[in-house]
């Protein structure tokens, strides 16, 4: 069905025109969310019972890696580098803070009798779950922001962010699951010791093994040029062994991806042929492209499957409440203590799009719906709240981002590299009326 639509649109330039001028209005990551929640839904009726989900090990495994090294391949180093130290704190001190004050303000709520009773549990559940839904997810900022065309350093921030919070998210995952599954009676001083240890482990050693694949990459780009064929292929290939390597070794992939095609970028296209690099380019920006559609769309497929969820008002609004003005407090603190070593200080314009842009999408799904529900007597309330601060965060704030930084009259990027739909739409309209 999803191959028949495609072919129906790829055929059809008046559809591009049409959505061309929706998505001024509408982002594409909120279109194919309704999408995949119609196609859910159809399935769903015809069937009895839910097709297709967004499976976590395919997520993780196939889905994220081209998007990831697309972001890492093309992203500006310089600008990068420049506020390597803001964003550092942000995806560092920031993730901590919020996962831990939102885990914590949970279980307060839980004390308090807020939420439904059938809400079974404990501190380490709540801190848990914070843990995987306070994390701003790479996948929906890229889909949102590049769309509004913030001004570079904006941008860089608040998406590098999102790429360099993976290991602090990954690890507090991890921590708090086995914390979880021993009980809190049993963990010991030795425990702790080791959950903090494991942060800087997890993220400095995908960043190295990144690096590492980066100088084999480019090493090899060096002897390639009697078999140009074939570049392109050891490209990917290289990169995604590093990918690999880091989930074999339990490290960061999503650090090793990024700073292996951050890396290697400059080395690799200085050794390549033109053919190479522009079916490097394509290549990657396709596949980057058709990953994101697939996940939201599966995002929105995977919600019409009421059976794996529970609904807790309490919870949900609490969340979503948290979230929001945890970031808002932790974006304002950094954005203080940064502003007194930074020459150009983020305003508080900046940092209300900062706040704003802490988009949430497949990476908090994947995590919840890998939780043990034996251990986690509390998951399928746990899955309804990610399901619906994903969507809230996506369609709401990715609706109203766009008034907002108008309205605020934030500075924009005045030249953006056009997004592979945008070059399509383009090509389509040209070919259509010449």
């Amino acid at each position: 069905m999803l191959f028949l639509l495609s072919a129906f649109l790829l055929e059809k330039p008046a559809v591009f025109h049409l959505s061309s001028k929706v998505t001024t209005v509408v982002p594409e990551s909120c279109l194919l969310i309704f999408l995949g929640l119609g196609l859910g839904g159809i399935v769903l009726a015809a069937a009895k019972k839910p097709e297709y989900q967004l499976d976590p090990d395919t997520f993780f495994l196939f889905l994220l890696p081209p998007i990831v090294l697309d972001s890492g391949y093309f992203m500006p180093s310089r600008l990068f580098f420049d506020n390597f130290g803001a964003i550092l704190m942000y995806a560092a001190i920031g993730t901590l803070w919020n996962s831990f004050t939102t885990g914590t303000a949970l279980w307060a709520v839980k004390l308090a009798g807020l939420m439904d009773p059938k809400v079974e549990a404990d501190l380490l559940d709540f801190l848990l779950f914070g843990s995987l839904i306070s994390a701003v997810d790479p996948v929906a900022v890229i889909a949102v922001f590049e769309e509004v065309h913030v001004n570079e350093t904006l941008f860089i921030i608040v998406f590098g962010e999102s790429l360099l919070n993976d290991a602090v998210t990954v690890v507090l995952y991890k921590v708090f699951n086995s914390f979880a599954g021993i009980g809190s009676e049993n963990i010991q001083a030795l425990d702790y010791i080791k959950g903090v240890g494991s942060i800087f482990v997890v993220s400095l050693g995908g960043t190295a093994v990144g690096i590492v694949f980066a100088f084999v990459l480019a090493l090899i780009s060096r002897f390639t040029k009697r078999v140009r064929i074939i570049e392109p292929l050891f490209v990917f290939l290289i990169v995604y062994l590093a990918h690999l390597t880091a989930e074999m070794v339990s490290l960061s992939s999503i650090l090793a991806v990024t700073f292996c095609g951050l890396c290697c970028k400059k080395y690799v296209e200085a050794n390549i042929s033109q053919k190479s690099r522009t079916t490097v380019k394509y290549t990657m920006k396709t596949l980057a492209s058709s990953s994101e559609t697939i996940i939201f769309m599966l995002l929105g497929i995977s919600a019409v499957d009421t059976s794996k969820w529970t609904w807790d008002t309490g919870l949900v609004l609490f969340t979503l409440l948290f979230t929001f003005v945890f970031r808002a407090i932790g974006v304002i603190l950094q954005s203080w203590i940064l502003n007194h070593f930074r020459l150009v200080p983020l305003d508080r314009i900046d940092q209300v799009v900062m706040t704003y842009g802490g988009l949430r999408g497949a990476v908090a799904f994947a995590l919840v719906i890998l939780l043990n529900d034996q251990t986690i007597k509390a998951k399928d309330y746990f899955v309804a709240t990610t399901i619906t601060v994903i969507f809230f965060t996506v369609i709401i704030q990715g609706l109203t981002i766009k008034p907002l930084v108008k309205w605020l009259k934030v500075k924009r990027s005045d030249h953006h590299k056009p997004t592979l739909n945008e070059e399509l739409h383009e090509r389509v309209g040209q070919k259509h009326f010449s």
